[in-house]
């Protein structure tokens, strides 16, 4: 069978070489190309169907074959999926240990400030207030002891 097509190949390539005799070179070498490309791919074809045909066993390998390439295809999806899923899951993770870790300096730093307002108000306080008070109430018992005396 084979023969018969090569034959049909090489009288379709000279029937096709003797037309580009008169036309351009260029133009009639990529039909004979394609021709025997066509050529080719049928007599694959057929000897695939006829084996296929004639051999079951080949068919029964065939099947399998394919189960096994849909079942590798599917244990890569699910791979990915999961994959994909986990770092997603320790993107979101990361992010709310970020977010946790900025709330808490915030809030430190706030409260570190305000104490630090309250002990600068106190001390003013005292310097301004209480130091003056206590200083003239000390001239004024020392001015009255002295008086008394």
């Amino acid at each position: 069978m084979s023969s018969s097509s090569s034959s049909s190949s090489s009288s379709s390539s000279r029937s096709s070489s003797s037309r580009c005799s008169s036309s351009s070179r260029s133009s009639c070498s990529s039909s004979i190309v394609v021709v025997h490309g066509v050529v080719v791919v049928v007599e694959v074809v057929v000897v695939l169907v006829v084996v296929l045909l004639v051999d079951e066993v080949v068919v029964k390998v065939v099947v399998v074959l394919v189960v096994l390439v849909v079942v590798v295809v599917v244990v890569v999806v699910v791979v990915v999926v999961v994959v994909v899923v986990v770092v997603v899951v320790v993107v979101v993770v990361v992010v709310v240990v970020a977010v946790v870790i900025v709330v808490v300096l915030v809030v430190v730093v706030v409260v570190v400030e305000v104490v630090v307002v309250v002990v600068v108000v106190v001390v003013v306080v005292v310097v301004v207030v209480v130091v003056p008070v206590v200083a003239v109430l000390v001239v004024v018992v020392v001015v009255e002891v002295e008086v008394v005396v």
